[in-house]
């Protein structure tokens, strides 16, 4: 049985950053393989009006009653507040996408790394530096983390991500979908926001289900 969950993602997304534990959960799943899209929630870079602001601010209160994940004080009264503040989804996904390439087993720590970077410790997390810093704190050697950040094919990546969105009917992030030996159905991760290890469970069972149908 060939078992794969697809997260569809973004690292600058509230709402992904509250289905950290989640992803964390599927991938302990025995038999499954947990494999990342990243669809660019700010595909070019952005400054957000005050009213943007505050309504993220408001929705980052939501995501860490449901979740539990840590919204810091650096981030909700610094960065988030600061009209010079950029989003841009291309780097970090290419962060991610280039630690992934160095190591597969880094894929998952880079991408909790720039989430916490961002939400917790209010570090502005488009810029290299603060990538390579990241990527250096994971256990990533700095300069192979450079020369694979410059060269990995975001936009490709970007773009099969927005194709299989569609192809799945995703409305927005985060968004999982469950492959089973090419049979797709849809996963309902909200329900288990705030427990991350029913998720596990619930993934586990629907693999043991459909291995005694086969």
């Amino acid at each position: 049985m060939n078992a794969v969950l697809h997260y569809i993602y973004d690292p600058l997304c509230g709402w992904c950053y509250g289905a950290e534990p989640l992803a964390w959960a599927a991938a302990k799943v025995d038999g499954l393989t947990l494999r990342l899209h990243a669809g660019a929630l700010w595909p070019q870079p952005t400054r957000l009006p005050e009213g943007t602001r505050r309504y993220i601010q408001q929705a980052d209160q939501r995501i860490a009653q449901m979740s539990g994940q840590p919204f810091g004080a650096p981030y909700l009264t610094g960065l988030l507040l600061d009209p010079t503040m950029v989003l841009d989804s291309r780097p970090v996904i290419a962060a991610v996408l280039a630690a992934q390439s160095l190591d597969p087993a880094k894929t998952l720590p880079m991408l909790r790394g720039i989430q916490h970077a961002h939400y917790e410790l209010g570090k502005h997390v488009v810029q290299e530096a603060t990538l390579l810093d990241i990527a250096a704190e994971v256990g990533l050697d700095r300069a192979a983390f450079a020369a694979a950040y410059r060269s990995v094919p975001v936009d490709e990546h970007i773009a099969a991500s927005r194709e299989l969105m569609n192809n799945i009917g995703a409305q927005g992030f985060p968004a999982f979908a469950l492959e089973i030996d090419g049979e797709w159905s849809a996963v309902p991760h909200s329900r288990f926001a705030s427990a991350p290890a029913q998720f596990g469970e619930w993934l586990d069972g629907q693999l043991r289900a459909r291995s005694r149908t086969h």
